[in-house]
């Protein structure tokens, strides 16, 4: 019976927002660019960018993360009076506010529209054409990863272990997939996501941008001290932090003095404040890219060790997004973590190396400015 009055209650909020989609579509909207509804920090920074080229623009959230909360719109607290209606409330709210922009930027699991809904999501590309609103399509991760698209045995394996629920999401996000590739008016590849797209508009290392810091001094590595290693699993298989653990203790079994960092749901503000304070940042050694994390490493002039595929840089290096040999990433996978740690300890100077071309590498790729200026590009082009 709920499953009947759920499906009912869709067709008649379905018939509700048709109209209220194509009276938008006649309407001046209010906003040039809506990011949402995932709570992801990366597009905090994007409207910093986006600012940055004179576009007005909300981030707007279906509820916040231990990360951060600084979206403008958050509607588990704007509604949270309401207790038992606010998530309905909430919801109806982002339904009908995402008309009001000439652009949203959202991710493959879909705007707000197909959150909470049996077959609405199908119809959520045809509502945004109804109302003459933009899509372009940044995915993230998760949002994309149908592992039966991808080569990676370790991927999978480490997938599977962190999140054995997964597979029963498989299918949808499939879907999604094939989905918003059909009617998004722009996609953004990058990253390894490449391997689960079979289409994208426009092409970039990544999509993260950050708000760079001034450039501070070179890392000072202190001698006959512990070298700090900072690690951040938010999922450990995944990022190969058994590997990296085991290989620190066997180093210190050796007489090395090295200590690490472990931190785990903590907030941006405290990942920034710690990032600062090691010598070197252990990122993941079995996805085969990097993201948020080794980039705000990078920012803050911190040596980063991580896994990158050799496919994927000689694909990005042919497609002249990168240099040869100019990701200064070090490049570690779960076989070689501890040779690659006992380099650093070894070369501490070179690391001080490293530390500027990193600082420089993400200034070029992932400052807001750049960032911004691939957005400013795909916005003309939309008609915004």
């Amino acid at each position: 019976m709920k499953i009947i009055l759920k499906y009912l209650f869709e067709f008649l909020f379905f018939f509700i927002l048709s109209l209220i989609a194509f009276y938008y579509r006649f309407k001046k909207k209010k906003f040039d660019v809506g990011l949402g509804p995932d709570p992801l920090i990366n597009n905090i920074y994007h409207k910093k960018a986006l600012n940055l080229y004179d576009y007005s623009s909300i981030t707007f959230v279906k509820n916040s993360f231990y990360i951060t909360n600084e979206f403008d719109v958050d509607v588990n607290i704007k509604f949270k009076k309401f207790k038992f209606l606010k998530n309905i409330l909430g919801y109806i709210y982002l339904c009908i506010k995402v008309f009001n922009f000439k652009v949203i930027y959202i991710n493959f699991n879909g705007g707000p529209i197909g959150l909470k809904s049996n077959f609405l999501w199908k119809i959520e590309p045809l509502l945004y054409k109804i109302s003459r609103t933009k899509t372009l399509l940044l995915p993230y991760g998760s949002d994309v990863q149908d592992l039966t698209r991808s080569n990676n045995l370790e991927f999978k394996d480490a997938y599977a272990l962190d999140y054995p629920n997964h597979k029963f999401r498989r299918k949808i996000i499939s879907k999604k997939i094939d989905l918003w590739t059909k009617y998004s008016d722009h996609i953004m590849g990058g990253c390894e996501w490449v391997d689960y797209l079979h289409h994208w508009d426009s092409l970039t290392l990544s999509h993260f941008s950050y708000d760079i810091p001034q450039k501070t001094n070179s890392i000072i590595i202190k001698e006959n001290k512990n070298f700090k290693v900072l690690h951040a699993p938010n999922h450990r298989n995944i990022k190969g932090t058994d590997f990296l653990i085991k290989a620190i203790e066997d180093l210190k079994k050796e007489g090395f003095l090295i200590e690490l960092k472990l931190i785990e749901k903590k907030s941006n503000q405290e990942v920034i404040k710690l990032i600062n304070q090691v010598d070197l940042v252990a990122d993941q050694f079995i996805v085969g890219w990097y993201a948020m994390f080794a980039i705000e490493a990078m920012a803050h002039s911190k040596p980063v060790m991580g896994y990158l595929r050799d496919d994927l840089i000689s694909f990005y290096h042919n497609k002249d997004l990168i240099e040869k040999d100019e990701i200064p990433i070090l490049n570690t996978n779960i076989g070689n973590i501890k040779q690659k740690l006992r380099w650093c300890l070894e070369n501490k100077d070179e690391l001080k190396k490293i530390s500027d071309q990193s600082y420089n590498f993400v200034k070029k790729h992932h400052s807001l400015e750049y960032i911004g200026s691939l957005f400013d590009k795909i916005n003309k082009d939309l008609g915004v």
